[in-house]
């Protein structure tokens, strides 16, 4: 992303110092991870990898690049205690298994049902347990190689790094992968906020703008709220309408991010259009995960974990709005958000949403989410080259990624940035959007692409 080098929307300001990297036997659970574990009790949260390796499959070779990778890595056997709070990689030996899915229907069919079922495959995290399952769908001199994982261990730059030291060791690649283990219990970094008076001020002062924004905000409707399963489906931006895309971004002066989250907004008008007729609700809503290692002066390359943050943006939206005016007013509000650092709050907003679910019943906590923090959609966005220098002249790994949309959230847009394109993982709550309208909320997109020019 253009003035960005991060994972995510790339938003960050400077750089505190970080303490030195030192071995710790248990990692402390911050309050992101806590949250993605009360949402697994409802269904399965996971996020998916994907890198198609430009070379045929040798399956006793991956396989022994696998489980040398996490056993270098430490990263096999790992315990949870939700009641202290705490989690540890027990390291010693991995498994080497790797599920192998068929492609007589074609390699791309497959990438999006395998995706899709290891979204919705759960991992249980009583005792010991391993959190990644590994999976390949060959081609005739090629293959994808998946990873599913539990998704509260690990952020996406954490699983983009781990997934690049298998391929370089696959391929051959010496030197670039990592040689000795990261840090698998990286500190709890959630008191940044208190710790930066001027910061937890405007947090503070922002709230009530925060909740005005989610009292007008339409609501999805949810024809089965017990029900959590997500679909998958993948899509993909050629280099030319990649370029219009950020050339757009420079004449609006907007971000790359800021133009993702005007094109989700837009592409889901069609299906929010009795919104316009109501008094109260007629805002609609779309969030935006935010990497946090540069706020918390992470060392990216040496640290296995999670560190994010989130922010929402809203905008009446009406229908009839060009993409230029509602990237250009989204943008207004991102720009005050990163200003002022706002998305450090996330802690705050997710410690207090994790306190009021568990006072609610199961059926009361189905709805929890949909009814007092409505969004319609949001994004993950990843620019891979700033983490993958791939070499030219070396034949390229294009990447895939996906991410359970959970309660909070019922589409997401996980965007990746590969070389010179975009690859776009959409997924959604089936109980919230059929397949039908995830085709229309496609379309609409590209369709939004296809008119840049006529835009500018």
């Amino acid at each position: 992303m253009p003035g960005r080098a991060s994972v995510s929307d790339g938003v960050g300001g400077e750089t505190p110092n970080g303490a030195a990297m030192i071995a710790r036997m248990h990692g402390r659970l911050n309050s992101f991870q806590r949250t993605m574990l009360q949402w697994n009790d409802m269904h399965p949260y996971n996020a998916v990898h994907v890198a198609r390796i430009p070379e045929a499959l040798d399956p006793e070779r991956l396989r022994n690049v696998l489980i040398g990778t996490l056993e270098t890595q430490g990263l096999a056997r790992l315990t949870l205690n939700r009641d202290k709070g705490t989690y540890q990689y027990l390291g010693g030996s991995a498994s080497g298994e790797v599920k192998m899915v068929a492609t007589e229907g074609g390699a791309d069919l497959a990438l999006s049902a395998e995706t899709e079922r290891q979204l919705n495959a759960g991992f249980f995290p009583d005792g010991e347990f391993n959190p990644f399952r590994f999976w390949v769908a060959p081609e005739r001199e090629a293959f994808f190689l998946g990873l599913a994982y539990f998704h509260a261990i690990a952020d996406a730059e954490s699983v983009v790094l781990l997934i690049k030291d298998v391929v370089n060791a696959y391929l051959g690649r010496s030197g670039r992968g990592l040689s000795s283990p990261v840090d698998r219990h990286p500190p709890c970094l959630d008191n940044l906020l208190p710790s930066h008076p001027g910061t937890l001020a405007r947090k503070l002062l922002a709230l009530p703008s925060l909740i005005r924004d989610l009292r007008s905000s339409c609501r999805v409707r949810c024809r089965e709220p017990q029900n959590f399963h997500n679909g998958c489906v993948f899509f993909s931006l050629k280099p030319e309408p990649m370029r219009a895309l950020v050339e757009a971004g420079k004449a609006w002066e907007v971000t790359l991010n800021d133009l993702f989250l005007a094109l989700v907004m837009k592409s889901l008008f069609p299906l929010a259009s009795g919104r316009m007729r109501g008094k109260r609700r007629r805002r609609m809503s779309v969030g935006c995960i935010v990497n946090l290692r540069r706020d918390l002066g992470v060392d990216s390359q040496r640290t296995f974990g999670l560190f994010l943050g989130s922010f929402i943006v809203t905008h009446e939206a009406p229908e009839e709005i060009s993409l230029m005016n509602l990237a250009r007013d989204l943008h207004r509000q991102t720009l005050r958000i990163k200003r002022n650092r706002l998305y450090l709050g996330t802690p705050l907003e997710l410690g207090f949403a994790r306190f009021m679910f568990s006072l609610f019943s199961t059926e009361r906590r189905w709805k929890f989410y949909q009814k007092h923090y409505p969004l319609w959609g949001g994004i993950t966005n990843m620019n891979l080259n700033s983490l993958w220098d791939q070499q030219a002249g070396e034949r390229p790994v294009d990447y895939f990624r996906a991410v359970s949309t959970g309660p909070a959230i019922p589409l997401v847009l996980s965007v990746t940035t590969v070389r010179d394109h975009l690859n776009v993982g959409l997924t959604y709550r089936s109980a919230v959007f059929s397949a039908p309208e995830i085709e229309q909320v496609r379309h609409s997109f590209l369709e939004s692409l296809n008119h840049l020019k006529g835009q500018r």
